[in-house]
């Protein structure tokens, strides 16, 4: 008598676990080592996702591919492969040429291919091809629960990155304990091979009882797919462009996407039910604020815009679910899946930036979801009414009209926020969307048409005014005030730059950079502290305010990564700080690391260090490594100067660490802007100071104060340090510990 196999689940849920789990602890990881070649904008994890998601696509038609074998020969096929990827083990960066100005798009993408391609294909495939192995047996029963394992695996990875790794080991410590769980990955893939190997089991081929989907069904697959991915990273761009600009929250769009798919191939079809039905309400009610460019950034609209991917994801990855072929045609379903979501995030992270002035993408995607959502009427209310089809259509028409009027008038009405009227229109034509949601066309106007209300047709206006421009590095927009003489430069929500318009007070410093900043200070003092033919060095561009510090005779170089951002400062239209004060600085375009590196040793007597994404300090200029580039660039006693203002990383004890361990000198000027500044031009500021020599800072500072004194005017303070903070490196940094330091603790660096 003959014993069937067993179908030995839980060896394949291990299995796809643990490849899932490494599939996307890798991600963060591989990011984390390229920051110092690459820095910390939204683009550049948008891009690295572009790239993740077309290994996947890699990976699952590869495992589609392989069906047409038996399992055994898919098994020696894939063990093979495994092998041959283990050639790019430990986990490490290639080295490749730096790109040139402009070419981030294309090369981050070939770096990401060169360091990590072919393990990250095999892995990816692993997951699709252990279900199919799976359900080679015909006891094993339904293989796409299997998947929710596989996404729940993800999103234990992903989490664990910023939560359990990053904080507790180096990234060379990392790198090997990854390629230790690749090796236990290709003992689990082994012995899932051995249960159906020996079990004689072989793979089904696609159409053998079930003809193949139509073009027609696929095609609904690929679109139901590829909106949750883009609007996964539209989220991440949107949040840290023009809501919050928190870099860990990179990682919460990812984390909720990852979970949609555990809810949606689960069990848990009542909560997928319930999410559904609401999935249209949250939409209206969140995404009327799609195109909302201004008056956006609190923490409660950023939560909403998360709110609202877990709820659309959910509801679109579950109507997958409710799509799914039978178990034979699996890998192609998830080849589908797989390429919907490189369409997807094609779409957010290539050719959007290249089109859109703005974040565009989002509201489209917003748009793209409610014509695909499953939109069961909430409120039912012509069959509550025995309205027969055709009246019930009419009324639905009539209501559609009155949304218009409604947002008509918030358009009038609009001032930059919503204020009593704008609020109470919106709150119609939500109320109306409601009504309307048991007909998408009616449904899909009315989200429209609100976005336009809340604030959209000033964002559509301004991109025919020439005002705002794209790069690869963010959204920038010009703005005049002429009602306080003000023409402002604004990266996101973050305000860059400002300058008085009147001639009397255009090259004022103003913001971050006034006479009683740190940096005001400094540069004030440059010729007494070097001399007239100071060397002053300066990272980040913004609008040039700087340059009215310089002086005749001093030797200037500022360093700017974004080119688009050199034209706005070099452009008199829009900024006039270059053209007035320093017309013939010479700009250097590039990564400031790797051009300081260029520069001869000792050439500087102060270097300045204002570059900023959106609104935080790129971690990878403040490693030991970055501040030693530094170090060799400025004069034995020279002055380094970091502005480190930021909503929520304490970055104090970072360089207090970095101070103590070189044996410099360093304090901070915390200005507190606003008091006694007349016309509102100068904002909050804390600029660190560090040097070699002590005379030095003695003669920039006119001696260091006590914290308590934080607040008189041009006083420098001691560095707040914190107890067993490890200093950063290149190797080893995590943002976790100063952002908890900072909103938790109560670290004072605001």
């Amino acid at each position: 008598m003959t014993v069937a196999p067993s179908p030995r689940r839980w060896l394949f849920v291990l299995t796809i676990l643990v490849g899932s789990f490494l599939l996307f602890l890798v991600q963060p990881m591989v990011a984390r080592m390229v920051l110092p070649k690459l820095g910390g904008a939204p683009a550049v994890w948008n891009s690295a996702m572009l790239v993740y998601q077309a290994l996947l696509l890699g990976g699952y038609a590869y495992a589609h591919w392989l069906g047409r074998f038996t399992v055994r020969r898919q098994a020696i096929i894939h063990l093979a492969l495994f092998l041959v990827a283990a050639l790019w083990l430990p986990i490490g960066i290639a080295q490749i040429a730096p790109p040139g100005p402009g070419q981030e798009a294309l090369w981050v993408p070939l770096l990401l291919l060169a360091s990590i391609g072919p393990v990250f294909f095999v892995v990816s495939a692993q997951a699709p091809l252990m279900q199919r192995w799976f359900a080679a047996d015909s006891q094993a029963g339904d293989p796409y629960y299997l998947y929710a394992a596989s996404n729940l695996g993800s999103f234990a990875g992903l989490i664990s990155y910023p939560a359990l790794v990053e904080p507790a080991m180096p990234l060379a410590v990392q790198s090997w304990g990854w390629t230790a769980g690749y090796a236990l990955l290709v003992l689990l893939v082994l012995g899932a091979a051995a249960a159906r190997w020996h079990g004689g089991a072989e793979a089904q081929v696609d159409g053998a009882d079930e003809p193949v989907p139509t073009w027609r069904r696929q095609l609904h697959w690929l679109l139901i797919a590829a909106v949750p991915s883009g609007l996964m990273l539209s989220t991440t761009t949107h949040l840290t462009t023009d809501i919050v600009a928190m870099p860990l929250l990179w990682v919460l769009p990812l984390g909720l996407y990852l979970l949609s798919f555990v809810i949606a191939f689960s069990s848990l079809q009542r909560v997928t039910q319930i999410i559904t039905l609401l999935a249209p309400v949250v939409l209206l009610a969140v995404g009327g604020l799609g195109l909302l460019s201004s008056g956006g950034g609190s923490m409660m609209v950023a939560l909403a815009s998360l709110a609202m991917l877990f709820a659309v994801a959910v509801a679109l990855h579950g109507y997958l679910y409710h799509l799914r072929p039978d178990a034979r045609h699996l890998t192609l379903f998830y080849l589908i899946m797989s390429a919907g979501g490189v369409l997807g995030g094609l779409f957010a992270a290539l050719f959007a930036p290249l089109i859109f002035d703005w974040v565009y993408e989002h509201p489209l995607l917003i748009l793209a979801a409610a014509m695909l959502l499953p939109l069961p009427a909430l409120l039912p209310w012509d069959k509550w009414l025995g309205l027969e089809d055709k009246t019930a259509r009419a009324l639905a028409v009539l209501l559609v009209a009155i949304a218009a009027f409604a947002a008509w008038h918030m358009v009038e009405d609009w001032t930059g926020r919503l204020d009593e009227a704008v609020t109470v229109w919106g709150i119609a034509i939500f109320v109306i969307g409601m009504l309307v949601i048991g007909w998408r066309w009616a449904y899909v106007s009315v989200l429209a048409l609100l976005m336009i209300g809340v604030g959209g047709w000033d964002t559509i206006q301004e991109s025919f005014t020439g005002a705002r421009v794209r790069s690869y590095f963010g959204v920038y927009t010009v703005t005049d005030y002429p009602q306080s003489n003000q023409r402002r430069l604004a990266h996101g929500t973050t305000l860059h730059g400002l300058q008085r318009t009147d001639a009397a007070h255009r090259r004022d410093p103003t913001t971050y950079y006034g006479p009683q900043s740190g940096v005001g200070l400094t540069l004030g003092k440059a010729e007494a502290l070097a001399g007239p033919g100071a060397s002053v060095g300066i990272v980040g561009l913004g609008a040039g305010t700087l340059a009215c510090y310089r002086k005749p005779g001093q030797d200037w170089t500022i360093f700017e990564i974004d080119p688009v951002m050199v034209d706005i400062a070099r452009d008199p239209a829009k900024f006039t700080f270059l053209s007035d004060c320093a017309p013939d600085t010479p700009i250097v375009i590039g990564d400031a690391r790797l051009r300081i590196a260029e520069q001869p040793a000792g050439h500087f007597d102060i270097i300045v260090i204002d570059a900023f994404s959106s609104d935080a300090i790129p971690l990878h200029l403040l490693t030991k490594e970055a501040i030693g580039i530094y170090a060799r660039a400025l004069k034995p006693d020279g002055i380094l100067l970091i502005h480190i203002s930021n909503r929520f990383f304490g970055l104090e004890p970072v360089l207090a660490a970095e101070a103590k361990a070189r044996g410099w000198i360093a304090a901070i000027r915390m200005d507190p802007g606003p008091i006694g500044d007349e016309y509102g031009d100068l904002t909050g500021s804390n600029w660190v100071a560090l040097t070699a020599t002590p005379d030095r800072m003695r003669q920039l500072t006119g001696g260091i104060r006590p914290r308590k004194d934080s607040y008189d005017d041009g006083a420098w303070v001691t560095l707040e340090a914190r107890n067993g903070f490890t200093r950063w490196t290149d190797d080893y940094a995590s943002t976790l510990p100063v952002l908890i330091w900072k909103n938790l603790i109560g670290g004072r660096d605001e």
